[in-house]
């Protein structure tokens, strides 16, 4: 069974989140029994003193140094080039996990179509739930990636998850370097987690949930200092695209109908951070092409052929709506 573990940490700015949060880290793989492990933290260019806390409190931690801004998906996939244990574990500087964390997620990896699982993320002062397993919100030629499950009566079974949050998922890493991590498309931040799960379920790989296995983060920290207006725009374009790129044939061309009409009357109604966002992923479009081209050939090599519309209605036949709880 697969047990070494890479834990990749994305920092921007978030000196005071590490000194929080990586006793915690360290006490979880303890007490979970993960002796090989490494630790590896990818700085997008901080203006705090982070690289320099990470140098005199912890110089076991692998340190990379990045000169400029890449955003989470860029940032994070130079941590996930470095790693080198069988399982790597995305893992957001603003969450702290509890103990034995791993403990009942390392057993998922002994099925070989597993990609990864996520566990139950609560507020740090509070245990209301903030992330459970994604709920396969998905009607023709709508994907909806805001909607979380879990079940209210415990089940013998695995949960299964639309994708997983960037925040704390336990990926097997031979099958993250097939799809090449994160799609930078994405970037600066918003779908990208969303949109590596659907690529991961649509080249034949499975993504769970476990409820047992618990951290807990704030509210957002770092999207929250920008500018409202900013992250609209930028997750409104990053919803565009991952429509565009997991979407095909008739379903691409009525949701692109549907856009464009969808402009039409936001323009009229001077819906600025729409048009900007439409603008935005307007010029992304040759990219996202790429992105398309690259992943069909990705399914052709694993022998599928499964879109968006199969991966959500398996899901669902999985749930007894009778037994879960959707927020």
């Amino acid at each position: 069974m697969k047990s070494s573990i890479s834990v990749v940490i994305p920092n921007y700015n978030g000196r005071e989140l590490l000194a929080s949060n990586l006793p915690a880290l360290y006490d979880a793989l303890q007490t979970s029994g993960i002796d090989d492990f490494e630790i590896i933290v990818s700085d997008d260019a901080s203006i705090d003193d982070s690289v320099e806390y990470i140098k005199k409190n912890y110089p076991g931690v692998i340190l990379i140094e990045n000169p400029v801004n890449r955003g989470f998906s860029g940032n994070t996939n130079i941590g996930i080039k470095r790693a080198g244990k069988e399982l790597v574990f995305l893992l957001n500087s603003d969450v702290m996990l509890t103990e034995k964390y791993f403990t009942p997620l390392v057993r998922y990896f002994e099925d070989d179509d597993t990609f990864g699982v996520m566990g139950r993320i609560i507020g740090l002062d509070s245990d209301k739930i903030q992330d459970g397993a994604k709920y396969p919100g998905y009607s023709y030629a709508d994907i909806n990636s805001n909607t979380n499950y879990i079940c209210r009566i415990p089940t013998r079974g695995k949960t299964f998850s639309f994708f997983l949050s960037g925040a704390n998922a336990l990926i097997d890493r031979s099958k993250l370097e097939f799809l090449g991590g994160f799609d930078e498309i994405f970037g600066p931040y918003y779908s990208e987690d969303a949109d590596l799960g659907l690529r991961a379920w649509r080249a034949g790989y499975r993504c769970y949930y476990e409820h047992d296995a618990v951290c807990k983060h704030p509210n957002a920290t770092i999207i929250k200092k920008e500018k409202s207006g900013k992250v609209k725009v930028i997750a409104k374009r990053n919803k565009m695209l991952l429509h565009f790129i997991h979407l095909n044939n008739f379903e691409l061309l009525f949701y692109l109908l549907a856009l464009a009409v969808k402009l039409l009357f936001r323009t009229l109604w001077l819906d600025l951070n729409y048009c900007k966002s439409f603008f935005l992923f307007a010029v992304s479009i040759p990219k996202a092409v790429e992105s398309k081209a690259k992943f069909k050939k990705l399914q052709k090599r694993n022998n599928v052929n499964l879109s968006v519309r199969n991966i959500a209605g398996f899901i669902k036949s999985n749930i007894s709506r009778n037994n879960v709880e959707i927020f």
